[in-house]
């Protein structure tokens, strides 16, 4: 057994004595293979979570839908307005933790209902690294994180999830778009689809890695370096098409696509 196989079956063994877990999905990386996994071990004693907002396009939870369809995974599908907790559109430097409570919440009542004794996520190890307050409030719920139990990371889950033909293995990471707004700057519905927008236009030219952070009226795009020649090649486009989502200014990152890059200002 390679040390990948014995990270694995250490997840799985803490899975199992959790004895049942409502997963919560959004249809990326490190939720998809946590809950591909957790279905393995416990069967109808794991189910998903997935949250249904503004903070969150609609293909990713048309994804999240059609694979637990695919899995025969039962799904919960919850409706939330983050914008209605108190203090988060004001974007403070604890904004993720104000969310994370207020959802994490909703889905430990949720697991309640089914009988499922305990809420899971998908962070991994390398997530320990960054400043990342929602995990403030993970911890304090009492929120399980099997993946960081296992050690696993995310090139390491990358891995697995291609070992078990998950579709996810190669998927561009992704996080919910409040993550766009430079701290203290006001978030708003309307924003929030201008970022969502930008970002599908992006993605429908072929860019697999896109951010589109906001700064007021100025769009900082950040794609991967090696993309910055297409990104050229379609300069023009962007720009017209941003600037007619309500952008004054449209500009591309040089630093490329860096993971929280808004955290550098803390």
């Amino acid at each position: 057994m390679d040390g990948l196989a014995a990270k694995k079956q250490c997840l799985e063994e803490y899975l199992k004595d959790l004895g049942g877990v409502l997963v919560a999905f959004s249809s990326g990386v490190d939720s998809t293979f946590l809950l591909k996994v957790a279905h393995d071990v416990l069967g109808e004693r794991a189910a998903a979570v997935t949250v249904r907002s503004c903070l969150f396009p609609k293909r990713e939870t048309d994804e999240a839908a059609a694979f637990c369809k695919a899995e025969g995974i039962e799904q919960v599908v919850l409706e939330a307005d983050e914008l209605c907790i108190e203090g988060f559109c004001q974007n403070p430097k604890n904004r993720c933790y104000l969310c994370k409570r207020d959802l994490f919440s909703k889905l430990l009542q949720a697991a309640s209902q089914k009988g499922l004794p305990y809420v899971v996520e998908g962070s991994n190890l390398d997530d320990e690294g960054d400043y990342r307050p929602g995990m403030v409030a993970v911890a304090e719920l009492g929120i399980k994180s099997p993946l960081r139990k296992a050690g696993l990371t995310k090139e390491e889950i990358r891995v697995l999830s291609r070992r078990l033909g998950l579709p996810t293995w190669d998927k561009p990471s992704y996080a919910c778009l409040a993550s766009r707004f430079v701290y203290g700057e006001e978030i708003t519905r309307e924003k929030l689809s201008m970022v969502d927008r930008a970002e599908q236009m992006l993605l429908d030219l072929g860019f697999r890695q896109v951010r589109v952070r906001i700064h007021g009226n100025l769009a900082r795009i950040e794609v991967e370096r090696p993309d910055f020649p297409k990104m050229l090649e379609k300069a023009a486009q962007v720009n017209e098409y941003l600037h007619g989502l309500g952008f004054l200014y449209v500009s591309l990152d040089l630093g490329g696509y860096q993971t929280g890059s808004m955290n550098r200002a803390l």
